[in-house]
């Protein structure tokens, strides 16, 4: 044999050797031979829907025995939750009030794994306003992404719990990132809700603080009076039943994410994230885990919806008017994957 082909024989080996490193080698499976499933999230790169990537890069998917293609939604495009409710994708990775707005519009989405129980949003106010909560909005502009979106659902309940009125202060859809920094920066707004990196961007250029948190657990219940769940895995309710068995591999994938998570740091969940995640014009790494480090309290630990929680979403979407007619709280969470799923990481419900 040549020495060139010796070389490529070596660096093969070499190729394969790193590749078989990163997958567990007692669960290692032919991704060829395993069922394919899709998902959609809203926004994949954000710190709030980091636990979904965060299960590809363990090996997780393959491991409980799916080959998971992951995408996201772009700016201007299909939302997650529609391209799973069309049929485009098998789940999405968005928030759990969309279980809610479906069930309205007479379509059945139901949620498979919770994943936080707050909606990872800011509301970050310009350096010197001195607002510390909702009333400080009264006379004042308070940016929200769009009307009509969450952020603006949660921005109406939190002043309403402060009684305020929509006459008593002005919502302004400002989008998200740059846009939103932009707003504050030129004083159309005193406050704007917000996820990281956007969060460290407006910290680090002194524009702004955080005035309001809603990206714990623990802060979700002080300002809105409860667990909020946000981030979860949804998929159509007549899916799933013709494919219990990819969906139980989906949750459990997922549930041992949020074991993981709970029991790691920072740093390493950082470490184990895409470099251009924590590493961006929007952030340093150092910045990112110190922001996860501060807001890590929003991911829940074993998939459970909180207590509570489908009744608080509810709350918030009378208040916005969004609730048209009866709602059934009971079809929109199917918790039996997750219950599974603990028992088999060797965790009780």
């Amino acid at each position: 044999m040549n020495f060139k082909a010796t070389r490529k024989l070596l660096m093969a080996a070499t190729a394969l050797a790193a590749l078989a490193a990163h997958v567990p080698a007692a669960h290692a499976q032919d991704a060829t031979q395993l069922p394919t499933v899709t998902m959609m999230v809203g926004g994949i790169d954000k710190q709030i829907y980091l636990p979904y990537q965060l299960a590809e890069d363990l090996g997780f998917f393959k491991k409980y025995g799916v080959n998971m293609v992951l995408s996201t939604e772009q700016e201007g495009g299909i939302g997650a939750e529609d391209a799973m409710v069309s049929g485009q994708v098998d789940f999405a990775g968005v928030w759990y009030v969309h279980t809610i707005d479906f069930q309205l519009h007479g379509k059945d989405v139901i949620d498979v794994a919770q994943l936080s129980g707050a909606p990872g949003e800011r509301i970050m106010c310009a350096t010197g306003s001195g607002v510390s909560s909702p009333a400080d909005w009264k006379g004042q502009s308070v940016g929200v992404t769009d009307l009509g979106s969450g952020t603006d659902d949660l921005t109406l309940y939190l002043a309403a719990r402060y009684h305020l009125t929509t006459q008593d202060f002005t919502r302004v859809g400002v989008g998200a990132g740059q846009t939103l920094i932009s707003a504050l920066q030129n004083h159309r707004i005193v406050c704007g809700m917000t996820t990281q990196p956007t969060v460290n961007a407006i910290e680090t250029m002194k524009l702004g603080y955080s005035g309001i948190d809603l990206a714990t657990t623990a802060g979700a219940e002080k300002w809105l009076g409860g667990a909020w769940p946000a981030a979860g895995v949804l998929a159509r309710a007549d899916w799933v039943k013709t494919h219990p068995k990819e969906t139980q591999a989906v949750v459990d994938a997922m549930v041992a994410t949020m074991h993981w998570i709970n029991t790691h740091s920072a740093q390493d969940i950082a470490d184990h994230l895409p470099p251009d995640f924590v590493t961006n014009p929007l952030t340093t790494e150092a910045q990112y885990v110190a922001a996860l480090t501060q807001d890590k309290g929003q991911f829940l630990p074993d998939g459970m919806m909180p207590p509570g929680g489908p009744e608080k979403v509810l709350d918030v979407e009378k208040l916005a008017g969004k609730i048209s007619g009866p709602v059934d709280l009971g079809a929109t969470w199917d918790p039996q994957y997750v219950i599974a799923a603990n028992k088999l990481e060797g965790y009780s419900q």
